[in-house]
């Protein structure tokens, strides 16, 4: 199974390039760095330890800065290799860790999971320890750690039922694959069980909840938010929708309940930020289609008083966003993709509406929602008829944003136990 696997990436590997480049005509980025992703980068030649942390685009990659910047100050000696797959990613990263690790930092994008590939990269930067944030499992990337003694994590991992079924088709490839990690930090004992019954010895898996509940909101970050609430509400005192992490196919849904809503509120404020940055243009057209007045975030400017759509276009500020709402919507919940993290709004206080998708935070969203600080909206009417309900009555919405505080803060620790496990697998040698 191992040889067809590598026989079929191998065949598979003219279309990957083809599709990067094709995504290249609207972002750049995927036209650069070919090299990387074939394994070419520059002999590493420091002695110090070397822990490797493989995070796929932003979302894993903003819940592996907490887990780096807290072991990475306990071990000052440690160097830190970050890998991403997406251009997103890769800017998080540079953005995020170097102020932290400064000369500490190696970052390239994941070679492909093939040994011509692998090795070389191996080879050229010889990690310690390889930390995997959530579910990205290659093969060959973890039967070549296990084959050069480099210990290998899966960190707040999780494994949906869909996914279980899918590795479970292929059984006995799974299950060589899963031997080769040394440790499973999952979620929940639901994503433990998950892996135990695809062939994972239940020693090498932990569930000790998940890391995104550990979110730090300092007072510097609360003072941002609350002057942008206040930029954004202006002398009329608006009240704030915030469309988070939105995908093709919810934006004409969120719009059209915005549509109804400022029949009934008509300064009301939305704040809508796409996913991704290649459908920033294609939003702000379809806004302006509709025939709405928009604004863009990038222009830096507070929307005016006839501005009805904010364009969140920027990079790396949805978490301030969050704390200058009064409600939010989390995409990726409309349409199958399966949602976005949800604690966020929660850890602000704000009470939330989903989709009917959400099975990458299942848990999570089964926490909220028998707190009562998420509504699920399958379509634009109850949408808008939820939101309208929460912004009618202040007192509501405050007290189901509290529920949803809780439900957070109640959850949290999940990184400290992360932290514990990392440093039970770290060989000897590298803890200096």
């Amino acid at each position: 199974m191992q040889t067809l696997y590598n026989w079929l990436f191998r065949l598979a590997i003219p279309f990957i390039f083809f599709r990067l480049w094709w995504r290249g005509r609207s972002q750049p980025a995927y036209r650069q760095r070919f090299e990387e992703r074939l394994g070419r980068v520059p002999k590493r030649y420091s002695q110090a330890p070397l822990i490797w942390v493989h995070s796929v685009s932003v979302g894993e990659t903003l819940a592996a800065i907490p887990v780096i910047a807290q072991l990475a100050a306990r071990y000052p000696d440690w160097h830190w290799l970050v890998t991403t797959s997406t251009p997103t990613g890769s800017e998080r990263v540079t953005k995020s860790l170097s102020p932290i690790l400064g000369g500490r930092l190696l970052h390239y994008y994941l070679p492909y999971d093939l040994p011509e590939f692998l090795n070389p990269f191996l080879e050229a930067l010889n990690p310690t320890m390889l930390v995997i944030v959530e579910t990205e499992l290659w093969p060959n990337l973890l039967r070549l750690c296990r084959k050069r003694a480099i210990p290998a994590l899966l960190a707040n991992a999780r494994l949906s039922e869909k996914s279980a079924r899918g590795y479970g088709r292929f059984i006995g490839f799974t299950r060589s694959m899963l031997g080769n990690l040394d440790k499973v930090v999952a979620q929940y004992t639901v994503d433990a069980e998950r892996f135990v019954s695809l062939g994972l010895p239940r020693e090498k898996v932990v569930a000790s909840g998940n890391i995104k509940f550990d979110l730090d909101i300092d007072l510097g970050l609360i003072s941002e938010a609350q002057a942008l609430s206040h930029q954004w509400r202006g002398s009329l005192n608006r009240k704030v929708w915030l469309a988070a992490s939105t995908h093709a196919g919810e934006d004409e849904i969120i719009l059209d309940a915005f549509s109804t809503l400022i029949k009934d509120f008509s300064d009301l404020l939305l704040v809508l930020v796409p996913r991704h940055p290649q459908r920033f243009d294609d939003v702000a057209r379809l806004c302006q289609e509709r025939g709405f007045q928009v604004s863009r975030r990038s222009s830096g400017g507070a929307p005016k008083a006839d501005d009805q759509v904010l364009l969140g276009d920027t990079m790396g500020e949805l978490l301030r966003f969050y704390g200058a709402c009064d409600v939010a919507f989390v995409g990726g919940s409309l349409v199958p993709v399966g949602g976005h993290n949800m604690i966020e709004p929660a850890a602000w206080g704000i009470p939330t509406i989903s989709g009917p998708y959400m099975h990458n935070f299942a848990t999570v969203a089964d926490l909220l929602k028998n707190a009562g600080g998420l509504a699920i909206a399958a379509d634009a009417v109850s949408l808008s008829n939820q939101i309208k309900q929460w912004l009618l009555n202040d007192k509501e919405r405050q007290v189901l944003g509290q529920r949803a505080r809780a439900v957070a803060k109640q959850n949290s620790g999940a990184l400290q136990r992360l932290l514990e496990e990392i440093d039970r697998l770290m060989p000897s040698s590298g803890k200096m």
